[in-house]
């Protein structure tokens, strides 16, 4: 006799067959998180996570973990919690936003200092992308390029990779494509000598195209280099060391120009004289303007040793070349002179990098302004910070038209005639090494800032000195000459190193007069 199964135990049979041999989607609902930027600079960008819960419950707490490429860094953190080891980050929740509804979403902010990319990115533990071992999202924007090498026909750039699943590169010129590679580095040939191209990456993959780089724009070698200013301009403090009539001087020595000192940031990223002199109306505006009254003008100087600065206050490139052009404007400048020391411009290289990306936008948006680096030396030239700065300002084609140096504190012993020339050709080296430029033209784009009398070191430069150093830079074609300072510009011999005297024997206003016949 057959037996029958119960046609409800069948039924179920079936269902279950059916449930065991049914494809699962590839991209099941998921919580993931995904990257964008929101501002890129070249040495640094601004990014966030959005976290999206696609699943069909609220989650109660969310973790997202990445690894940036070694040279890259977190910086500030909004709307998370942070824990680093090594390359690693871990954000976390807050209380605030830790619970995250079905088909809601939350985000947090972070600045990266570094142009590397979120790599390995996970979610709660899973892929960030939601994809699991089905197919991959579209991988993240890569960092911004860099120009790597130029010649009157070509660029050269390299970026750091996408995260996720890449299948290959991009390289656009606005909308159009120029190359198409499978690794992080291209050659665009073909151009046209002394030209202006900016270019983006996206990566792709099979799912799509990721979201743009930041640009870079760069400019092909074969450009004639304008004439360069020449500026005898000493410094000239009006909040310290007993601070003499500008006309007063201009009358007794003939000098024209004066540097004047310093531009540092009234709060943020607002200048101010001092931190504490508004750009009009003070003190500092009326020297401007008596100076202008006799016919001479005036270059400032934004930064120096020791103070609150611009540099490390501004956040970007963009905000820093905003504070310069408030400066610009105030008083209608042919030049400024960033004097960049210490280790919170000089020693740290994002604020390099951001000092030289806002100085080359304030020369896209004043055309003829000339733009001054000052920087401390040593006997034989910039240290490692010194040619660093140099080598980037080549690479991010800032286009500064004078590198200074400062020879004193330097170690430069009884022969400060000497060391000031072993010193200023070290620096035409340098200059050389990095823009291939010959010896004239090298020289064409040096200043050289000395103090007067005693050094801080009690180095001595006399009158007599700095004749032979003025002669020098004259007969070598430099274009600037300064020194520290017209307000010490007065003897007091044995008066040891103070603000208001040289503290050597001289004639009053002497290096003013021997500095106005450069």
């Amino acid at each position: 006799m057959r037996r029958h199964l119960p046609a409800l135990l069948l039924t179920a049979l079936c269902s279950l067959v059916l449930a065991l041999i049914s494809p699962i989607p590839a991209n099941a609902a998921s919580v993931t998180a995904t990257f964008a930027k929101s501002a890129d600079w070249g040495s640094g960008y601004e990014a966030k996570y959005t976290i999206k819960n696609d699943t069909g419950s609220p989650i109660s707490s969310w973790t997202v973990e990445f690894d940036l490429p070694s040279g890259s860094s977190v910086g500030t953190y909004w709307d998370a919690l942070l824990t680093e080891s090594g390359q690693h980050a871990t954000f976390t929740n807050r209380s605030y936003n830790a619970t995250v509804a079905s088909g809601a979403t939350v985000s947090f902010g972070f600045i990266v200092n570094g142009s590397g990319s979120p790599q390995n990115c996970t979610i709660n533990g899973a892929s960030c992308t939601g994809g699991g071992d089905g197919e991959p999202g579209a991988p993240s924007a890569p960092g911004a390029p860099a120009v790597t090498a130029r010649t009157d026909n070509s660029l050269t750039l390299s970026w750091s990779a996408s995260s996720g699943a890449v299948n290959g590169y991009r390289v656009y010129e606005g909308s159009a494509v120029r190359a198409t590679v499978s690794g992080t580095s291209t050659t665009i040939s073909g151009l046209a000598a002394c030209s202006d191209h900016t270019y983006t990456v996206k990566a792709y993959n099979s799912a799509g195209e990721s979201a743009a780089s930041g640009p870079v724009t760069a400019t092909t070698t074969g450009c004639t280099a304008p004439d360069v200013t020449k500026h005898a301009a000493p410094y000239l403090y009006m909040g310290w060391g007993s601070p003499p009539s500008p006309s007063t001087v201009m009358n007794a020595t003939g000098i024209k120009w004066f540097t004047m000192a310093f531009i540092l940031s009234g709060g943020g990223c607002s200048p101010a004289w001092d931190s504490s002199r508004p750009l009009q109306g003070g003190v500092d505006a009326q020297a401007i303007a008596q100076i202008r009254a006799a016919g001479g003008d005036v270059l400032p100087s934004i930064g120096g040793w020791s103070g609150n600065k611009l540099g490390p206050n501004c956040a970007t490139p963009e905000a820093l070349a905003g504070a310069y052009q408030q400066v610009i404007d105030a008083y209608d400048l042919k030049a400024i002179d960033i004097d960049i020391e210490n280790s919170d411009e000089f020693e740290n290289a994002a604020v390099q990098d951001r000092i030289l990306n806002a100085l080359k936008i304030v020369k896209r948006n004043n055309p003829g302004i000339q733009t001054i680096l000052t920087f401390g030396t040593g006997t034989a030239g910039p240290n490692y910070w010194g040619t660093r700065l140099i080598d980037r300002a080549a690479e991010l084609q800032a286009d500064v038209d004078i590198f200074t140096i400062m020879p004193f504190n330097f170690g430069g012993g009884s022969d400060m005639y000497g060391s000031t020339v072993s010193a200023s050709e070290g620096l035409k080296n340098a200059l050389k090494s990095a823009f291939g430029w010959s010896d004239a033209t090298a020289y064409s784009h040096m200043g050289i800032s000395g103090m007067n009398g005693l050094s801080d070191q009690r180095e001595v430069t006399s009158p007599a000195t700095w004749t032979r150093i003025r002669d020098w830079a004259a007969s070598h074609g430099l274009s600037r000459l300064a020194y520290w300072s017209v307000n010490r510009d007065r003897p007091c011999p044995g008066g040891g190193v103070t603000s208001n005297c040289s503290g050597i024997d001289q004639q009053q206003w002497e290096f003013t007069r021997i500095t106005a016949g450069f």
